[in-house]
């Protein structure tokens, strides 16, 4: 019999994706079950309250952490990898991804077997991500960080180009809808450019978390990037020129003013909200090695299945939403939709105040956590089954 030693997991990598993962359904269970949001946008600062839009804001984290902890961790599995071998390994999962979000994901939020409308969201970037890093991969990586920091700087350049009704184009930098059939529709949720960048950004940084590397110049490092994205954040706020499409207003010294400070622009994420999410990212990152415990461990177990969690969190939410709708006189059937749920004109009326919201989501971890548990568990105990690496 042979033993396998395998180097162990990172913790504070996988800690970080649990704590997003779980702070993620927070945001998609204010969608389903808060009565404001088939109100109004949680960013209109006109309607929108201190604790609405905070809500909201905090799960801007998610997204641009999950990238780039996705390509740290390409960076990692690709020292056990010829490159050859990662760049197949990149390519096939990147399609899997799409394909998850146009049928199994985008069921999950309308239950519409018609599939009246697609959106391209987070699991299409992630994948299209993959598949272009699999080829950045073969480039020195001083390329790829160019690549990643040009494209993160400099694409808010391209805000003021409009080409509307040009699929490329909204594929690319704008958010559009298309109708492609009669009745039919898809919508560029998460248009590639910066996103693809996001992703190699991680990978290029993935040497820190080589096992020679010195822990404290690895804290240092992510350190002093992340202050310096908050710096440049706060700098690029303070000249209100550029790094988002819309800039703030100020309305005196209120908290109107402190939300449009921070009311940064997510489709497709402008240089403010990479700043501020990727430089919180990395400040975490650098001090949260020595973090233990069973708190720690608890968010590590979403940490370590995060694909997993990812699709059972959508289908719990929108189940739970349809009893919800049908025991308060909505009706589940007002939970199978060609829209997404935001924009059902029938559910104004439909949901609860923001704290029964908090109770919702808790419930919603705790129930999703045995199952998470079990998963991980499984995984960790088979190793060798090739397909659990798509999961």
């Amino acid at each position: 019999m042979t033993t396998t030693i395998t180097k162990p997991r990172i913790q504070s990598i996988d800690l970080l994706k649990g704590l997003v993962m779980v702070i993620m359904a927070l945001d998609h269970t204010r969608d389903y079950f808060h009565y404001s949001a088939f109100m109004f946008d949680p960013n209109d600062l006109a309607q929108t309250t201190l604790p609405i839009f905070f809500t909201r804001f905090i799960t801007n984290f998610c997204a641009p952490a999950f990238s780039f902890l996705a390509g740290l961790s390409v960076f990692i599995i690709g020292k056990r990898k010829l490159p050859a071998q990662l760049s197949i390994f990149l390519i096939k999962r990147g399609l899997w991804l799409v394909f998850v979000e146009l049928i199994i994901v985008n069921f999950a939020w309308k239950f519409d077997i018609h599939f009246t409308g697609v959106g391209l969201q987070t699991i299409w970037q992630l994948g299209i991500s993959m598949v272009v890093l699999a080829g950045l991969i073969h480039l020195p990586k001083t390329i790829v960080l160019i690549f990643s920091v040009v494209i993160i700087f400099g694409h808010n350049v391209l805000d003021a180009i409009h080409f509307e009704g040009n699929y490329l184009w909204a594929i690319l930098h704008e958010r559009q809808f298309f109708e492609y059939t009669a009745g039919h529709y898809f919508g560029t949720i998460y248009p590639l450019l910066p996103w693809v960048a996001v992703m190699p950004l991680g990978y290029c940084l993935g040497s820190l978390y080589d096992a020679g590397f010195d822990t404290k110049k690895r804290k240092k490092i992510l350190n002093v990037l992340g202050t310096a994205s908050l710096a440049v954040f706060f700098l690029l706020i303070a000249i209100n020129k550029y790094g988002d499409p819309l800039p703030w207003v100020n309305y005196g010294f209120n908290t109107k003013t402190l939300m449009g400070i921070f009311k940064v622009s997510k489709y497709p994420p402008s240089l403010l909200y990479l700043l501020i999410t990727l430089g919180c990212t990395f400040i975490f990152l650098a001090n949260a090695e020595k973090l233990k415990g069973k708190v720690v461990n608890f968010f590590c177990v979403f940490g370590r299945v995060p694909f997993f969690y990812y699709i059972l969190h959508i289908y719990l939410i929108h189940i739970l939403a349809a009893f919800v709708a049908y025991y308060t006189g909505f009706g589940w059937q007002a939970l199978v939709m060609k829209k997404f749920i935001t924009g059902v004109d029938g559910l104004k009326g439909y949901g609860f105040n923001l704290i029964t919201v908090y109770a919702i989501w808790v419930l919603v971890i705790i129930l999703l956590y045995p199952l998470c548990k079990k998963f991980d568990s499984y995984k960790q105990a088979h190793k060798e089954k090739w397909w659990l690496s798509y999961l």
